[in-house]
């Protein structure tokens, strides 16, 4: 177990310090759920107002937790990034080899992916309470939305990480980043669930990130929410896309 963890810490300092010296490696992650943030909530206030919507919070609060679940989301997604470069530049084959708990690369890879998402996460909540937004849930509702961005970060990684080790190349980012904006775009992200319309209306329910960001919007809100039913279909995609990055693991050890 200590040369497991020994392991992980080693990978994880090894792209922190990469993050920590290098800030345009950091930047862009971060910068994208603000302009969604900042672009939303002042562009599309006047939503507010429409007949129908009813959420308590405000406008504000209803679109942080749209950009809560994407910053999670592709903080696990730009982990995905640096796997396959190490792969692409031979890194990630002299890792392989090192080591036989190959696990404990992607616990390495991980823990980076939720430094990632706690920073960026930390930053929208502060400009998101600069500019008057209102989390009316208590500690322990503030906690389950947290709980819950933790593992749609840790989901978004090992996607990531099951299409990097597949493909072992940085051309393949945008097949990384695309399933996840489609997960998340197709969930009532600007109006609640009864206001969308058309085919989007349609596949909404059956989109887990439409349960996911509904339960968020109830726990700021303060509001009784389905929360175990939320966490078992986050979970139950969780083990999926688990199964998903082993596979990708198993053809990165078969390709040497």
């Amino acid at each position: 177990m200590r040369r497991y963890l020994s392991v992980s810490r080693g990978l994880a300092w090894r792209l922190l310090h990469s993050l920590v010296t290098n800030p345009l490696l950091f930047l862009p992650p971060m910068l994208m759920p603000l302009f969604f943030f900042t672009a939303f909530a002042g562009g599309l206030s006047a939503v507010s107002n429409v007949p129908g919507f009813n959420y308590g919070p405000g406008y504000t609060s209803f679109i942080f937790a749209f950009v809560l679940c994407q910053s999670a989301a592709f903080g696990g997604v730009f982990s995905g990034f640096s796997i396959a470069a190490d792969f692409q530049f031979g890194f990630g084959r002299r890792l392989l080899l090192a080591t036989p708990h190959r696990s404990a690369l992607i616990l390495g890879y991980g823990i980076v992916a939720l430094f990632r998402a706690t920073i960026t996460i930390g930053v929208v909540t502060l400009v998101g309470l600069a500019v008057g937004m209102n989390i009316d849930g208590g500690g322990l509702d503030v906690f389950g939305m947290y709980a819950l961005a933790a593992i749609i970060n840790i989901t978004g990684l090992l996607f990531a990480a099951g299409v990097a080790l597949r493909f072992r190349s940085l051309q393949a980012t945008p097949l990384m980043q695309v399933p996840v904006f489609l997960f998340l775009f197709l969930a009532p992200v600007y109006v609640p669930r009864e206001l969308l319309g058309g085919w989007v209306h349609a596949v909404a329910p059956f989109n887990p990130a439409t349960h996911v960001m509904e339960t968020v919007r109830d726990l700021v809100a303060g509001q009784g929410s389905d929360y175990l039913t939320t966490l078992s279909v986050i979970v139950a995609l969780l083990a999926l896309v688990t199964v998903f990055m082993f596979r990708g693991l198993r053809q990165a050890e078969a390709a040497g």
